[in-house]
């Protein structure tokens, strides 16, 4: 890894594999940057500045409900941003961990320095893979064939970028994470200060050369808010909130936690705060017609918040430190556009934060995004070949998502220029296929945010199976490790050996066992059984059974990780459940399996309704499962589709 200036020109690479520039160094540029150059692809990552590299714009904190999912995801298929957070985290907490498994989510606050630098020797360690500091004014393409026979229905390919000095980087894949910079404008009040975030400019002239290229920009919003000097808070009265302990990694590479463990803690908003917004609400850019785009949904602005659930007193508050040396706490839950004195005012009303000091102003930021149906599922844009887009430019919200789709982005851009098959998650592998088929099938009106409850498939997509699900697939690729793979395939051969016992081991009904399950308010046995059918009773589980066998030539507790006894014990409790899933996922990759080349013509479909003719037509699904879900498409419709595929592929195989 070598950095150049600004002013350096590269023009391309000779190697057969080509040469792929990834534009942008937040979340998605870092870990497409990364995959592309662990499949062996000569990359370039530029970004406007080397020190941004892994900046978090908003909140330091990596997971949540869905997005831990993600996180775990990425880990498996060798990504960066699980080893991140593990080195760098000061509070790892378990969500949901009173729930069922598949809701079961983790999350952890980092120290926001600490992350950015960890990311960046993770990107300096990648072999192929280049930093170059300069601001990207325009992506640089050629007109395809016009030939409506062009496999990749493309109207364009790529051919580079071009610098705001005026050098130009010749590339044949670009990869664009711009995040909030695409004409972004920051609202504080009546105030707004053009940037992507604060103390950064927009970028302007991308957003002009994407619409040069025939795409069509929509805007969205989203906030942050204010920050305040952890010394100035009054803690005496407030909810201490500390983490889990032991700490969990998110990494499969992480042995254990060694960083220093912190607290956070918890207040509320209170009426007098909700009053003083309400009575300003002329002032507020998203009342008052300054701030126009749609905002998240499930991460409002407190503003928002006071407006959409007026019969809540209060709303909940974490103090969150942003490092262990840090005099910096992030208060997540009162994000705002608000003017300056107002939030100065409010803020002072909130137990604990009477005499704070504010360090800077929240702050909302608008932003273009390209409407995500524009792309293929393997995040590559339909108009123009060799262009890939992930991150917020795609209409999502959050670290996690941009990293996954900077992955599968990444990933998909090297694997076109070494001629093999894309790499695409379906919705039954992961959350990551859960999201991409989201955004590339449905669009977004708001940023789009993970949550577990948009898989169908949930109870299979849990967090403790990631790497089932998904590392022997990344192996195969290139993506992971040997390292990594040494220690997935340790871990799954320990898996089967205590499936197999629980699966072989007979309890038998003796007075022992019966006074121990009686003591454990659950049914006597009249017959022996299996470990695993003792498993499958809702008050019975794994652990418990083993450490009461353990003695009759059952392995010890300790002989296996106590997550690992959390993953069996879960398919052997859900086993008939999980059968049923996998059942409909097969049924459902049959489907996705069925690949429309881009140069399938509809117009030639006599036997579909026009109106069937014409959603095909300006969709352009990548196979018949994504053309099942388009709004308004029938089955019958579906099934005549499948007919004419098979006939089309029969006729261009000859």
């Amino acid at each position: 890894m070598s950095l150049l200036g600004k002013h350096s020109v590269l023009t391309g690479h000779s190697g057969q594999t080509g040469h792929l520039v990834v534009i942008g160094a937040g979340h998605a540029g870092v870990e497409a940057a990364a995959a592309a150059a662990r499949l062996g692809i000569r990359t370039t990552l530029v970004t406007l500045k080397r020190s941004g590299v892994g900046q978090m714009s908003c909140n330091p904190a990596i997971g949540g409900l869905g997005k831990g999912h993600l996180v775990k995801e990425v880990d498996a298929l060798g990504g960066l941003m699980g080893r991140a957070i593990d080195a760098t985290g000061i509070q790892f907490r378990t969500l949901n961990e009173s729930k069922g498994p598949a809701v079961q989510a983790s999350r952890a606050q980092a120290d926001r320095d600490l992350y950015k630098a960890k990311v960046l020797s993770l990107v300096e360690e990648v072999p192929n893979l280049t930093i170059v500091e300069g601001e990207v004014s325009s992506i640089l393409s050629a007109t395809s064939p016009s030939s409506s026979n062009s496999s990749s229905g493309a109207s364009s390919q790529v051919t580079g970028i071009a610098l705001a000095d005026g050098s130009k980087i010749a590339a044949d894949c670009v990869v664009l994470t711009t995040g909030t910079f695409l004409r972004g404008l920051m609202h504080t009040g009546e105030s707004q200060t053009p940037g992507g975030r604060h103390g950064d400019a927009p970028s302007n002239s991308l957003s002009d050369s994407l619409k040069n290229l025939g795409f069509t920009l929509g805007r969205l919003k989203t906030g942050t808010p204010p920050r305040i000097r952890k010394s100035s808070i009054n803690f005496s009265g407030l909810s201490e909130q500390p983490g889990d302990s032991p700490p969990r990694p998110f990494s499969i590479l992480t042995d254990s936690i060694t960083q220093k463990q912190i607290s956070c803690w918890v207040t509320y908003t209170n009426e007098q705060v909700h009053d003083l917004i309400r009575s300003n609400r002329e002032r507020s850019p998203m009342f008052n017609g300054q701030i126009t785009s749609g905002g998240p949904r499930y991460c409002p602005s407190l503003e928002d918040k006071v407006y959409r659930f007026a019969d809540k007193n209060r709303h909940q508050i974490f103090l969150e430190p942003e490092g262990i040396e840090s005099d910096i706490v992030y208060p997540n839950g009162i994000s705002t556009s608000l003017p300056a004195d107002i939030q100065d005012s409010f803020v002072r009303m909130i137990p604990g934060l009477e005499n704070c000091e504010i360090i800077k102003m929240g702050y909302a930021v608008e932003y273009d995004f390209v409407d995500p149906r524009n792309l293929r599922p393997t995040l590559e844009t339909k108009s123009v070949q060799g262009l890939f887009l992930a991150g917020q430019i795609n209409g999502t919200s959050g670290y996690e998502e941009a990293a996954g789709q900077g992955l599968i982005a990444g990933t998909n851009a090297a694997l076109s220029l070494l001629g093999k098959a894309p790499f695409i998650v379906s919705r039954g592998q992961g959350y990551l296929g859960v999201m991409i088929d989201d955004l590339t099938t449905n669009g977004v009106e708001e940023p789009y945010r993970m949550f577990t409850s948009r898989a169908e498939y949930r109870l299979i997509l849990r967090e403790d199976n990631a790497g089932s699900r998904l590392t022997a697939l990344g192996r195969s690729l290139g993506l992971v490790g040997e390292e990594q793979w040494r220690r997935f395939s340790e871990g799954e051969e320990q898996k089967s050996r205590l499936k197999s016992w629980a699966e072989t081991f007979r309890v038998k009904p003796t007075a022992d066992v019966n006074e121990w399950l009686t003591s454990l308010g659950s049914v006597v046995l009249r017959d022996s059984v299996v470990a695993g059918t003792l498993v499958r009773r809702p008050e019975l589980s794994l652990d418990q059974i083993l450490a009461k066998f353990s003695e009759n030539d059952s392995p010890a507790p300790e002989q296996f990780p106590a997550p690992l006894v959390t993953v069996v014990n879960t398919e052997l409790k859900f086993s008939g459940y999980l059968k049923r899933q996998e059942e409909e996922i097969a049924r459902l990759r049959k489907l996705e399996d069925q690949v429309i080349p881009a140069n399938f013509k509809y117009d030639d479909l006599p036997s579909l309704r026009i109106e069937h003719r014409q959603k095909l037509a300006a969709f352009r699904p990548y196979s018949l499962g994504q053309a099942m879900k388009i709004p308004g498409m029938t089955a019958n419709a579906v099934s005549v589709l499948a007919v004419h595929l098979k006939r089309f592929k029969s006729a261009e195989a000859v």
